[in-house]
């Protein structure tokens, strides 16, 4: 579904990504993991848009690089920061209503589908959402992207300073997203959740790919995990 081959992305004259290859395939969970600084965000920035780029970002074989944000969207690719961006001022039902994308006759998400995936958001359907905890915000943040029936999620440290149990309920939602034929690309520093959720793994270090292969395969190699993962 998604193919990098050789991106370069700079921000001025620093050199930030060096030939990243990787790949997402149709309803596949996949992880991008790295210390801080590693240059994973800049790789999602840079698949949609928001960085400028060299090299091939194809979607379903479709060229990407060069595109604007809002045409990458439109075509089939859902972006959740890792500073949320949520609507302070709306509530979380105005910003799930943002989120929805109206020109697909079947989409496969509604409203009630967030709010049985996440009962807090319901509870809390009225509530602006700059009041919302991080926890809470996360979910909504999540939620507001699957409203625009992407084919592919990127996520970007959704469990960051998150409690175990919201951990948790993030982890099931991924899952169900493979379930409903979703292909995720989740950008993470903990191994935990990426293990235990993804199909294959990919490890950045100073803007290059050092390690791909199964979450098995990572468990068994202590010397990635040590070099470029363990603080």
């Amino acid at each position: 579904m998604l193919e990098l081959r050789g991106l370069h992305a700079y921000y001025g004259k620093s050199h930030i990504l060096h030939g990243v290859d990787m790949k997402v395939g149709e309803g596949e969970i996949v992880s991008l993991l790295g210390r801080n600084g590693a240059g994973r965000s800049t790789t999602v920035k840079t698949i949609m848009g928001l960085v400028s780029g060299e090299g091939s970002v194809r979607l379903r074989g479709q060229e990407l690089l060069g595109m604007h944000a809002f045409d990458i969207a439109h075509r089939g690719i859902g972006y959740v920061p890792e500073n949320r961006d949520i609507f302070p001022k709306l509530t979380v039902h105005q910003n799930l209503l943002l989120g929805e994308k109206r020109s697909k006759k079947n989409p496969r998400w509604s409203f009630g589908d967030m709010y049985k995936m996440f009962p807090r958001l319901k509870e809390r359907e009225h509530t602006e959402a700059g009041v919302l905890s991080g926890g809470e915000q996360q979910m909504l943040t999540l939620c507001r992207t699957l409203m625009g029936d992407p084919d592919l999620i990127i996520i970007d440290e959704p469990t960051e300073g998150l409690a175990p149990k919201i951990v948790e309920l993030v982890a099931e939602y991924l899952k169900e997203l493979k379930n409903r034929g979703v292909s995720v690309l989740l950008v993470e520093q903990k191994l935990t959740i990426a293990l235990e959720i993804s199909e294959r793994c990919y490890v950045m270090g100073h803007g290059s790919i050092v390690f791909e292969g199964s979450p098995a395969t990572l468990r068994a190699n202590a010397d990635v995990r040590k070099e470029w993962l363990e603080v």
